[in-house]
C-alpha cells in the first residue's frame, strides 16, 4: 500500500498557500514546494512518480529529508536503487537551483545499476504537472538530467575535486554502495554542508566493520549528525519484496554465521574471522576487477577441473587466462566419460588440465590422458614441499598449499590479483569464503578438510576447488607467469 500525508503545517506553507491566493506565485510552483517536506517526499513519489514504496521506504526517505543526511543499510533486493533514483528524481524536481551529485564506489555501479534505473523512473513521471518538460535524448540522458537552474549527474568518487566544484543554492549527494567509497571523498561531500541547502543520501550493503560508512552506523564520535536506518530481513519479508525462501536457501548455502549472509541476508557488518582463510572483501574486489577487464585475461591459459559423479557435489571446470579466471561451469550426476568429454570439447590438447584423481577423477584424469591432453594428476591429500610466496610458510598437504595460493592471488596488495567471474548465487564467493585454517603442531598451515566444511555447512567448495586446481597448473614452474607459490628445496 502507499503510504499517504497531509501536507506539512508550516509557515513556509502557509506563506505559499497565501501568495498563491494573492495570484503572486504559479499554481505549479505552490505544488513543487509542498513536496520539500518529510511527508512531501513520499506524497511526490506516489503523486508524481507514481511509485508504490514500501512502508519501510517511504520511513527512510521521510527521515532523509528531516534530518539531511541519511546512512542506509539493507539486504540485497530491498529497494536501495530504486530509492536513490526516487532522490534524484525529486531534487531535480522540487529545487529551482539544484545539483544533484551521483557517485558510486564503482563507476560500473552508476553506468549499469544507478542510472538505468533513473532514466526507468524518469520515464514514467508526470512532469508536466509541476510545469516541467523531461525527454529521454534531450532533457534526459545517459548519466545526466539538464534542466535550467538543474541539473543531476554522475561523478568518478575517485576524484574529490568534482565532488567539490559542485554549486547551487541546493546540493544534494546520492553516494551508491557507500560501504567502499574512499576518506577524500565522503570529507568534500562534508565541505558542502558549510554552504546552502545540502542534502545527503548514503546507501550500500553492509560490508567489513571499517570504513567512513561502518563509521557512521556504529556512531563513532564526530558522526553524531547523521540519522542512520536498517532495513532487515525481516522489513523486506514483511513488504513482499524478499521471500523467506531465498533467504533460508542462502542460510543453508553460505551459513548463517558467514560474512556473505550476514552481509546479503540480514544487512549486518561482517567481514571474515580470525580463522577464515579468504576475506569476503577481497573476493568483492576480486569480481569488481573481472568486471573491469570484461572478462578476458591475456598470457598462458590452464584448466581444474573438480570431478564428481553422484550426490549433491557438482563436477566443475575452470578456465583461467592469464590472471583472470574467465568462466566456471557446473554439472551435476555426470559420468567420467561425459566429464572426460565436456573438457575435451572445452579444452585445446596443448593446455594443461589440472584434475584431482581422488575417487572418480582418476578415470576422467585417465580417459584425457588417452586422448592425448595435457592433462596434471592431482591428490590434494599427498605431502608437498611447497611454500608461499616469501619462502617461509609450509604447509600440512598440497591441498592447504592450492588454498594458501588462492588467498595470495586474491591479496588486493597483490599488484598480479585475480579476477573472478560473478555468479548469480555467489557460489564462488560463498566457497572462497568457507574454509578455515589452523596451524599444526609442526608450525605447517592446515585448512578445513573438504568434508569437514560439508559437515558444517552441507555441501562441497566445488567451484573453489576448481578455481585453485586451474591456478595450480599455471603456478607450476615450467608453466607460463604465474607464480605466487615456489618449489620448496
Amino acid at each position: 500500500m502507499i503510504e499517504t500525508f497531509s501536507p506539512q503545517s508550516s509557515t513556509t506553507l502557509t506563506r505559499c498557500w497565501q501568495r498563491l491566493a494573492d495570484g503572486l506565485v504559479p499554481q505549479t510552483q505552490t505544488k513543487k514546494d509542498a513536496y520539500i517536506s518529510p511527508e512531501g517526499i513520499v506524497r511526490f513519489i506516489s503523486e508524481i512518480i507514481c511509485a508504490r514504496p514500501a512502508s519501510y521506504q517511504s520511513e527512510a526517505l521521510s527521515e532523509f529529508v528531516e534530518h539531511h543526511r541519511l546512512a542506509l543499510r539493507s539486504l540485497h533486493g530491498a529497494g536501495k536503487t530504486a530509492m536513490a533514483a526516487w532522490v534524484v528524481l525529486w531534487g531535480i524536481a522540487v529545487f529551482d537551483d539544484v545539483k544533484v551529485v551521483t557517485t558510486a564506489s564503482a563507476w560500473r555501479q552508476l553506468t549499469f545499476y544507478l542510472w538505468p534505473e533513473i532514466r526507468k523512473w524518469a520515464n514514467q513521471t508526470n512532469w508536466a504537472q509541476l510545469g516541467l518538460t523531461v525527454r529521454r535524448n534531450h532533457e534526459l540522458l545517459d548519466l545526466s538530467i539538464k534542466l535550467p537552474g538543474r541539473e543531476a549527474f554522475a561523478v568518478a568518487s575517485d576524484n574529490p575535486a568534482l565532488i567539490e566544484g559542485a554549486h547551487a543554492s541546493n546540493l544534494i549527494y546520492v553516494l551508491d554502495e557507500a560501504k567502499a567509497i574512499p576518506a577524500d571523498t565522503w570529507d568534500a561531500v562534508e565541505g558542502a554542508f558549510s554552504t546552502g541547502n545540502c542534502y545527503v543520501f548514503a546507501l550500500s550493503t553492509p560490508g567489513a566493520a571499517s570504513g567512513r560508512f561502518y563509521s557512521i552506523h556504529s556512531r563513532q564520535r564526530g558522526y553524531e549528525d547523521w540519522h542512520i536506518r536498517h532495513i532487515s530481513l525481516e522489513d523486506a519479508i514483511s513488504a513482499g519484496r524478499v521471500r523467506s525462501e531465498w533467504a533460508e536457501q542462502r542460510k543453508s548455502q553460505w551459513g548463517e554465521n558467514s560474512p556473505l549472509y550476514q552481509n546479503r541476508v540480514e544487512g549486518n557488518f561482517a567481514d571474515s574471522s580470525e580463522d577464515s582463510l579468504i576475506p569476503l572483501s577481497w573476493t568483492e574486489q576480486a569480481v569488481e576487477r573481472w568486471h573491469v577487464c570484461g572478462g578476458i585475461g591475456a598470457g598462458d591459459q590452464a584448466y581444474g577441473v573438480d570431478p564428481a559423479r553422484f550426490g549433491d557435489d557438482k563436477t566443475t571446470i575452470a578456465h583461467v587466462v592469464g590472471h583472470v579466471c574467465q568462466f566456471i561451469k557446473a554439472h551435476t550426476k555426470e559420468d567420467t566419460m561425459q566429464t572426460a568429454g565436456r573438457v575435451a570439447a572445452l579444452a585445446d590438447p596443448t593446455i594443461p588440465v589440472a584434475i584431482d584423481t581422488i575417487g572418480v577423477g582418476a578415470g576422467v584424469y585417465d580417459r584425457l590422458r588417452e586422448m592425448g591432453y595435457r592433462v596434471i594428476g592431482v591428490n590434494v591429500a599427498e605431502a608437498t614441499q611447497r611454500t608461499d610466496s616469501s619462502g617461509e610458510i609450509h604447509f600440512d598437504n598440497l591441498r592447504a598449499a592450492l588454498w594458501w595460493l588462492l588467498r595470495e592471488m586474491l591479496d588486493p596488495t597483490n599488484p598480479d590479483a585475480i579476477a573472478i567471474p560473478p555468479d548469480a548465487e555467489n557460489e564462488l564467493i560463498g566457497d572462497l569464503t568457507a574454509p578455515t585454517y589452523t596451524y599444526t603442531s609442526r608450525g605447517r598451515i592446515r585448512v578445513e578438510s573438504k568434508d569437514d566444511i560439508r559437515k558444517r555447512l552441507g555441501r562441497s567448495t566445488d567451484y573453489a576447488d576448481a578455481l585453485a586446481l586451474a591456478f595450480y597448473a599455471l603456478s607450476r614452474p615450467a608453466m607460463g607467469n604465474v607464480t605466487v607459490l615456489r618449489q620448496g628445496k
